[in-house]
């Protein structure tokens, strides 16, 4: 392993969510204040969209670690095609006991959890992750949940958590009445160039290994993955992975130029890099410091 050759305490870039190594970039430091935000002011409906693998799962994972006294709250992950009956998933996200019955009967379980939780002075928050994935029939009855809710008497509270599809599902017009009960909604961003080597000297610096990349080696890997987090990740480990097999000390701009050669020729899901004005700048310091045109890569 080479946490062990760079002294390491475990792998910095894992693909796993890990509240850990979380890192507030402005973008993130502010979508996390949203979601708190969304929490205390007792928002019926707040909705985080940002593309894949900007750490939104993570972000949600921080939210839930510093769980107030003030709220319980209920996480949903699994949303896909067959999600299946939507009050079941609710039941087993606050832990509330499924004994069956008529769906009346069900439902009322619901609500007399969400009435003692509220009795108790504790509001119930449901987090939906991937919730794109939810159809607008689904999306519709999660809304009619929320009509327990009446004037200042919050019980139950909704946070949807998902890619930007979601925001155009939202806009559909049966969802009309979903769309006019959202009271905070914001969109998370991929890092910049200069968020990209702090995101990373971050996480080396969780595990014990400053230094392990040079500026121009993030530099390119800003280049390949546009500042998303989950790719930065990917060209990191594998960066790591190279630099030990080559019984390197540090992962160079060369290294990254390997790593992306090997990743085009064989790699499940091949580095594109994305042409804008600020890649064309990077491209141009790169040919005319180094003579490599990565644009040709």
């Amino acid at each position: 392993m080479y946490t062990s050759y760079f002294g390491l305490s475990k792998k910095p870039f894992s693909l796993t969510s890990d509240a850990d190594f979380l890192y507030l970039s402005p973008p993130h430091k502010k979508a996390l204040s949203i979601l708190e935000y969304g929490l205390m002011s007792q928002a019926e409906f707040t909705v985080i969209t940002g593309q894949i693998g900007l750490g939104k799962t993570t972000l949600l994972q921080r939210v839930l670690k510093t769980e107030s006294d003030e709220y319980i709250v209920g996480l949903i992950t699994n949303t896909h095609a067959a999600f299946g009956d939507l009050l079941s998933w609710v039941l087993a996200a606050f832990n509330i006991k499924d004994k069956g019955g008529s769906e009346a009967q069900r439902y009322q379980l619901l609500v007399d959890f969400l009435r003692h939780s509220y009795a108790n002075q504790r509001r119930a928050v449901l987090i939906i992750d991937e919730a794109q994935n939810m159809d607008i029939a689904t999306l519709e009855e999660l809304r009619l949940l929320t009509n327990i809710n009446s004037g200042s008497h919050i019980l139950l509270q909704l946070v949807l958590v998902g890619h930007p599809e979601l925001k155009d599902k939202l806009r559909d017009p049966r969802l009309i009445q979903f769309a006019q009960r959202i009271s905070i909604e914001f969109h998370l961003k991929p890092l910049n160039f200069v968020e990209t080597e702090k995101y990373i000297n971050h996480r080396l610096e969780v595990v014990g290994g400053m230094g392990l990349f040079t500026s121009a080696a993030c530099t390119v890997i800003y280049y390949f993955t546009g500042g998303v987090p989950r790719l930065i990740n990917n060209i990191c480990e594998l960066c790591l992975v190279f630099t030990f097999a080559d019984d390197e000390k540090q992962a160079t701009l060369e290294t990254v130029i390997q790593v992306v050669q090997e990743n085009k020729t064989d790699g499940i899901l091949p580095l594109v890099a994305q042409k804008n004005e600020e890649n064309e700048k990077i491209r141009q310091l790169v040919l005319k410091s180094n003579g490599i045109d990565l644009e040709q890569l």
